[in-house]
């Protein structure tokens, strides 16, 4: 195994145009964690917000390698009981932020973040899976409990996430009706498989009728108007962050949460090895294929950051790692 590898260093607020490959030693494995050779990872918007301007807070270990997913095969598997050459998933935890994460051609990472999987798909696919699929699988069927019946509503469903929701809530039988703010993207959303697709102006009240369940994926600009969107007796999981909004001022939940509307959140921070293979197991049973908007070389990982930070790319964005 080599000594060095490379990887992605950042200390500061970092556009992904100043993203750069530093050569940093292979960590070593040690009790409690493993050595994964990284074989592909998928990138997400909260490694954007990383890079902008969370990197400065204290909490954040520093310098750090981002990135918080990735797939590949076991270096060195310490005392796991996992074997060497194994295929694994790791994702959260505070990976790429409490300790270095998958920009990275090795990672060492928490035994209890990594979940060996069984899986035909290819590298670059199941790179696309980790992160996505569980947010929206927890968002969906936990937060939300979704039912074939269901008129499900997500509002901001041309971003990654809002594609892979759409897909498994059709795959389960749900009328899915989605939204976006570009009119550019309406074919987007008719191409993914919404029944129904919206120009999002901000206030959906009125427009939309008989919606059981909602994944709103904007975020606090737009919770309060999809709760007031959604029939009594609905869910509304608010998951996504889109609107670049992270708090709720003067919010009043006796006046702000209509009456018989329940209002939740998914906070993905603790796969577990049962969701992990129950989300692999859903794919193989409706043959279905994680939905990939691009994917790049690590040696193009500045490109990556630039399309990730200007949200050119529809669909997730997967970088290849090695052979």
């Amino acid at each position: 195994m080599e000594d060095t590898m490379k990887a992605v260093l950042i200390d500061k607020p970092t556009k992904g145009a100043d993203v750069t490959l530093s050569e940093v030693p292979v960590p070593q494995a040690r009790p409690g964690w493993v050595l994964v050779k990284i074989k592909a990872f998928g990138m997400n918007h909260s490694e954007e917000i990383l890079r902008e301007f969370e990197i400065e807070n204290d909490y954040i270990r520093k310098p750090v390698i981002p990135g918080i997913e990735c797939v590949g095969e076991i270096a060195d598997p310490s005392d796991s009981g996992l074997a060497k050459g194994q295929k694994v998933v790791s994702l959260m935890g505070g990976m790429g932020r409490s300790f270095n994460g998958s920009y990275a051609e090795y990672a060492l990472l928490p035994i209890h973040h990594v979940f060996p999987v069984e899986s035909n798909l290819s590298w670059e696919e199941m790179g696309a899976m980790p992160e996505t699929y569980f947010t929206a699988w927890g968002s969906l069927f936990q937060c939300l409990r979704l039912q074939p019946e269901d008129r499900l509503l997500i509002r901001g469903a041309t971003c990654a996430l809002g594609y892979v929701a759409i897909q498994l809530a059709k795959a389960l039988g749900c009328r899915v009706i989605g939204t976006t703010h570009r009119e550019s993207k309406m074919q987007l959303l008719r191409d993914a498989g919404c029944d129904e697709c919206l120009l999002d102006d901000r206030s959906l009240r009125g427009r939309v009728h008989g919606v059981t369940k909602a994944l709103d994926l904007v975020g606090i600009r737009t919770v309060q108007d999809t709760m007031l969107s959604v029939e009594q007796g609905g869910i509304v999981c608010n998951t996504g962050v889109l609107g670049k909004v992270y708090e709720w001022n003067h919010f009043d939940p006796i006046k702000d949460i209509p009456n018989g509307v329940c209002l939740t959140g998914f906070y993905s921070n603790d796969p577990t090895t049962e969701m992990m293979q129950d989300i692999y197991h859903f794919m193989d049973a409706h043959h279905l294929r994680p939905l990939i908007g691009r994917v790049y070389d690590f040696k193009d990982i500045r490109e990556a950051c630039i399309a990730l930070d200007e949200g050119r790319i529809n669909g997730k964005i997967v970088v290849r790692v090695g052979n």
